[in-house]
């Protein structure tokens, strides 16, 4: 299932497009015929296992790895002829973090606003915005090698937002951070959606499922599927019942059924029957238990979340 990320035609809120990425280091292929596209007011969330092709693909997207195939559009700039430009309309955060340990926070960032071609009073008016989207206001003059992994983080993020870019790339970003720091990062990350276009990546399903609008699950260097997140958990609910039984029959029984793929046993008294939409058996099973006096006490179409699809697609071939 690889639905259109986006659920309208207007061009106008089109930031970045990528089309037909692919890349590799030596006869390894990292990257493979990656399309995507992300408008402003969307967050989209790379999910994959370790060696899957998320870093890489952020890498190619934000032209720190120059592009061997395909095209990147951002902010209307074809990032391959025309990179300043196009780099002056992201903002992004790598895995590591680049920063200088030996610089105190708030020469930190002036030096990167400075980079951004920023000067005099917008210098300061910049600095002043991130070190409060942050919060980092309270360690601006410490040294950055002095602080912890999560305040880090925390100055990473705040680089990339200096120049209020209209695209931001965040590989990782709640990484390292404790309960509080990712509750702040996930209030940051929706506020920049009412400006911007998010792309993160994230090992934690939890994160993704918090903050993102829409979802892309890699395998391999392959694109597995990509939707919104309702969209992937609409497509996935009710390919299960949870049946509760006072005297559960055979599964022979039920796996008979039209439309019924396996049953699973819970416990004693609660199965799970998987079927293949739309062929809902619901009907079908209420029915026969009362015919059959199964004394059935409940029947519930299951929610799957992120993490269960994440799950299932890893087990699946790309599309």
């Amino acid at each position: 299932m690889s639905p259109s990320l986006n659920p309208t035609t207007d061009r106008s809120d089109l930031l970045l497009k990528a089309e037909h990425l692919s890349y590799s280091y030596g006869a390894f292929c990292a990257v493979k015929d990656l399309n995507l596209e992300l408008r402003r007011g969307q967050v989209l969330g790379f999910l994959g296992p370790n060696g899957a092709g998320k870093s890489t693909s952020l890498r190619l997207l934000s032209g720190v790895l120059a592009l061997q195939t395909g095209r990147v559009d951002m902010a209307g700039y074809d990032l391959r002829h025309e990179p300043l430009k196009a780099k002056q309309a992201l903002g992004y955060l790598p895995e590591y973090p680049p920063l200088y340990t030996d610089m105190r926070v708030i020469e930190y960032l002036r030096f990167v606003a400075q980079l951004h071609g920023l000067k005099g009073q917008k210098i300061h008016t910049a600095c002043q915005r991130v070190l409060e989207q942050c919060d980092i206001g309270a360690v601006q003059q410490r040294l950055i090698g002095r602080l912890s992994t999560g305040y880090q983080r925390r100055v990473g993020i705040a680089q990339a937002l200096l120049h209020e870019p209209s695209v931001i790339i965040l590989d990782e970003p709640t990484a390292g951070l404790d309960p509080l720091q990712l509750h702040n990062i996930r209030q940051l990350i929706h506020q920049l959606r009412e400006q911007c276009g998010v792309i993160l990546s994230s090992h934690m399903l939890p994160e993704v499922e918090a903050v993102s609008t829409h979802v892309m699950v890699m395998r391999q260097g392959e694109l597995l599927l990509q939707d919104t997140l309702r969209g992937l958990q609409q497509h996935w609910q009710g390919h299960s019942l949870k049946l509760g039984l006072r005297c559960c029959p055979s599964l022979d029984t039920l796996e008979k059924m039209a439309g019924v793929l396996r049953v699973e046993t819970i416990d004693e008294q609660f199965l799970r029957v998987h079927y293949q939409a739309p062929d809902n058996p619901a009907e079908q099973l209420v029915q026969t238990a009362v015919e059959q006096g199964w004394g059935l006490f409940e029947i519930t179409s299951e929610q799957h979340s992120l993490e269960h699809i994440f799950m299932q697609q890893q087990h699946l071939s790309p599309t």
